[in-house]
């Protein structure tokens, strides 16, 4: 499990991981956050690094990181 509060996330690379925990394609959260996919994948790309992580399961070890973290925030009984 990849431990986010280690990780450098800039306020950019937020808003792409909680669109890519919501699911969506690289293209999608272009067209979401008025950026291009090249962009998109570089800010992936970065926070891959960052994260330590290299394998072929990378999106889905950050995006499970992401939500365990906003699961953490819900309010007791929410989740």
């Amino acid at each position: 499990m990849v431990d986010l509060n280690e990780v450098k996330i800039t306020p950019r690379d937020e808003q792409v991981l909680k669109l890519l925990v919501l699911g969506c394609s690289n293209n999608e959260i272009a067209l979401e956050l008025k950026i291009s996919p090249r962009t998109v994948k570089q800010h992936l790309r970065t926070l891959f690094l960052r994260a330590g992580i290299r394998d072929g399961r990378k999106r889905v070890k950050l995006a499970t990181a992401m939500f365990m973290k906003e699961r953490a925030q819900w309010p007791l009984g929410t989740n």
